[in-house]
């Protein structure tokens, strides 16, 4: 399958959920590093690690973090995994949607990070208003990016997002959607309202929850019972 385009244009959003203070930032999915230059940019102290699957994005990135590994981050070895570590953040910057198993992968980040280390990650909304009217009419078509993304292998809502970090040994400390300007959504929003409602579930909630593109996440590491 064709891997999603390498793309050049920070999520500056996303990093400003990366806490001060940290020493060490592990990026899965660094694409052209981009979102660590802006980050280094702002912290040159920081040792700033980047993992790429794709070679010819990774060359791109090694000019702009600290190192870059060329790996998939689902299929990494313990040797090669454990080298990252310790670690204070890991970004997944619309990542976790492409893996067989985020599940997993976030299970293994936390037990590498110990108590009070931090996932920060950007995942797209499956619940957004323009997926559930694509689906309405029975139009699923995959595309180079965005929602539908070709490349997308998991789909997660704001409360499966919630579901996904504390089943892995998080605790979510900060969430918020991202909403852009979109004024097809307003002809949208009544009828999604109307089938909430139909349903038997709070329309206010279905409205509001159709509303982000994207979700962006700080998860902490949930100290050990």
């Amino acid at each position: 399958m064709q891997q999603t385009p390498m793309h050049d244009l920070p999520n500056l959003d996303l990093l400003e959920l990366v806490p001060a203070g940290v020493e060490r930032v592990v990026e899965a999915g660094c694409s052209s590093g981009a979102l660590g230059q802006a980050f280094l940019a702002r912290h040159p102290g920081v040792e700033y690690i980047g993992i790429e699957m794709v070679p010819e994005y990774a060359e791109v990135a090694r000019m702009r973090l600290s190192e870059v590994v060329v790996a998939n981050v689902e299929q990494m070895d313990d040797r090669s995994f454990d080298v990252l570590n310790p670690t204070d953040c890991w970004i997944f910057g619309d990542v976790l949607e492409h893996l067989y198993d985020p599940w997993k992968t976030l299970a293994r980040v936390r037990r590498s990070l110990g108590d009070g280390g931090c996932v920060v990650a950007c995942i797209p909304n499956a619940q957004h208003w323009s997926l559930q009217a694509l689906l309405n009419v029975g139009d699923f078509t995959y595309q180079d990016a965005g929602l539908l993304d070709r490349t997308h292998i998991r789909w997660f809502t704001r409360k499966t997002i919630i579901e996904l970090f504390k089943s892995t040994g998080f605790e979510i400390e900060e969430m918020g959607g991202r909403v852009f300007d979109e004024p097809a959504r307003a002809q949208a929003l009544p009828a999604i309202r109307s089938l909430a409602q139909a349903c038997g579930h709070d329309p206010d909630e279905a409205e509001r929850d159709a509303m982000p593109i994207q979700y962006l996440v700080r998860a902490r590491a949930r100290a050990a019972a």
